[in-house]
């Protein structure tokens, strides 16, 4: 399912962006100490970007190689040589014609041979005849009469001779197959050029000048190290392998409802690609395993069936210069069914070897998530035959590590809860809102508490909150200002544990003005980020 095959890069270098000092209002206490500090912006991975494919930013022999592509490219198109001839039928073609000439000279003989023998038979009655006519010896005017007669006689030998000629060819005409009247029309049709041949949307006859051309040429490029030769070899590959699939219709193909939990298209990450779920856990039902793995015609379906939401994928792309134009790819691998399943195995193999012959340079990065104790074992075997350009786009998580480096890549508005952000696809709560996601860290053995400030009477506060690696103890209450009044209770104390994947959602409505106090008690050993973010709304009922 995955775009590339597995490598191990625990460690990633990382940025924190600069943010405001203003916190909105919003006071953080940490542990025991006085000093307040600002909610951070969340990390997120460095060298991220995509490669630029900007002329003006390649370098001297990446552009030489663009340049050289181009015009092989224009050549072939032209020159009518991107896609293969139909030879065979030629063969063919050629071969039934020697066979019909062979037929000719063979019936010419058969002629040849049956004249010469009506000849003979001719000359027989004529002896016999002269022999009688001397024995007669007729006069002189039935002399005459038989004269007359003979060239008649000739004629119609002649007319005879040149009938069943006739009557051969016409014959031989006559059997000739109609499929090799088909065959020679499309010999025919081989030699048309199609000036009009596209990929993912975008002309690829250089001299039409597409905007995107560049942009898809170089994905050839870099997957093969800017060798022109080795680059175009693939492209022309590529091109034949998607006429003889019929790839170009694949999205108006049924939709299989089975299969879409386990590959699914959700959001974009800090850098706007598209974002790739491979669930591989969905595999762990036998049933599921069955109906799509279980014989060879559905794990053929299935592979069918992952390319085009691949090619679903690359709609959302944008194939020019400026624009996105990969996507990001997380591979969960809970419950994955592992290697010795030989179905799964079969059909991920297959599935990889084609995304990676047909769609170059379409991951950004490939993320590894909750990675099995086998994958290590697979990744030592798999390793030594990746390149280097190809291992440097994963990244691997354990599952303690999931969320934190899922948000390094993705915000947590764009993250799905069940990874650890807040994104939910039946949640609107704050679909419309402009609300910051807002980030403090509670030191090991330290209690941590956020203040969201409700100062109006009947306002209603909403917040979502979520720590990475949870273990902790969590509560919530609602700190009157005056201080004669009572603090309300709004979650009791509560240990949540690392299990927990899903956000924590409350709300609360004042009658008096004060603050709600978030409290984080961090007993653990290490350091935790806490992520949280809130809306406020005036209720004109008291």
């Amino acid at each position: 399912m995955a775009v590339e095959e597995v490598k191990v890069e625990e460690k990633e270098t990382t940025t924190q962006m600069g943010g405001s000092n203003d916190n909105g209002g919003v006071e953080v206490e940490v542990g025991d100490e006085s000093e307040k500090e600002a909610p951070k912006i969340i990390e997120k991975s460095a060298s991220y970007k995509e490669e630029s494919n900007f002329l003006s930013d390649l370098k001297e022999f990446e552009r030489k190689a663009l340049n050289e592509l181009k015009e092989k490219l224009e050549e072939a198109i032209l020159g009518n040589q991107i896609f293969k001839k139909k030879v065979k039928k030629i063969e063919n073609v050629q071969e039934k014609e020697k066979e019909k000439e062979v037929v000719v000279e063979e019936k010419k003989k058969e002629k040849e041979e049956t004249k010469q023998e009506n000849k003979e038979e001719e000359r027989k009655p004529e002896a016999e005849e002269e022999k009688k006519v001397e024995e007669k010896k007729p006069d002189a005017e039935e002399e005459k009469k038989v004269e007359e007669k003979k060239p008649d006689a000739e004629e119609k030998k002649k007319v005879a001779e040149e009938k069943p000629e006739a009557q051969e060819e016409e014959k031989v005409e006559e059997e000739k197959p109609e499929s090799e009247k088909d065959e020679k029309v499309e010999v025919k049709c081989v030699d048309e050029v199609d000036k009009n041949i596209s990929l993912w949307g975008v002309p690829l006859l250089p001299s039409k000048g597409a905007e995107g051309i560049d942009v898809v040429l170089l994905k050839f490029l870099r997957a093969r190290d800017f060798k022109v030769n080795d680059a175009f070899e693939m492209l022309k590959k590529s091109l034949q392998w998607r006429k003889e699939n019929n790839i170009d219709s694949i999205l108006e193909e049924d939709v299989r409802a089975d299969l879409e939990p386990a590959v699914y298209m959700n959001g974009v990450d800090r850098e706007g690609h598209p974002v790739c779920y491979n669930i591989y856990g969905v595999f762990d039902n036998e049933e599921v395993y069955q109906k799509a793995l279980g014989t060879e015609e559905k794990r053929n379906e299935f592979v069918r069936w992952r390319l085009r939401m691949m090619e679903k994928g690359i709609q959302k792309l944008d194939l020019k210069p400026s624009g996105v134009s990969s996507l990001l790819q997380i591979n969960d691998l809970k419950n994955s069914p592992g290697p010795a399943k030989k179905e799964f195995r079969s059909a991920m193999k297959q599935a990889v070897g084609i995304l990676q012959d047909n769609y170059p340079e379409f991951v950004a990065k490939n993320l590894f998530i909750n990675v099995p104790f086998w994958y290590y074992a697979v990744n030592a075997v798999l390793s030594p035959f990746l390149t280097q350009r190809t291992k440097s786009k994963f990244v691997v998580a354990r599952p303690a590590k999931v969320t934190e480096t899922l948000l390094k890549y993705i915000s947590a508005e764009e993250l799905p809860v069940q990874y650890g952000g807040f994104k939910s696809e039946k949640d609107f709560e704050f679909a419309n809102e402009e609300s910051t996601i807002s980030e403090i860290t509670v030191k090991a053995g330290s209690t941590g508490s956020i203040e969201l400030p409700v100062e109006e009477l009947g306002t209603t506060i909403t917040w979502d909150l979520t720590v990475i690696g949870w273990e902790v103890n969590y509560k919530e209450e609602f700190v009157p200002a005056d201080e004669g009044s009572y603090t309300i209770i709004v979650q009791k104390g509560k240990k949540i544990g690392g299990t927990q994947e899903a956000p924590i959602r409350n709300s609360f409505r004042n009658n008096e003005p004060g603050k709600v106090v978030l409290i984080v008690e961090n007993a653990s050993s290490k350091k935790k980020r806490v992520l949280y973010r809130y809306k406020t709304k005036k209720s004109f009922c008291t």
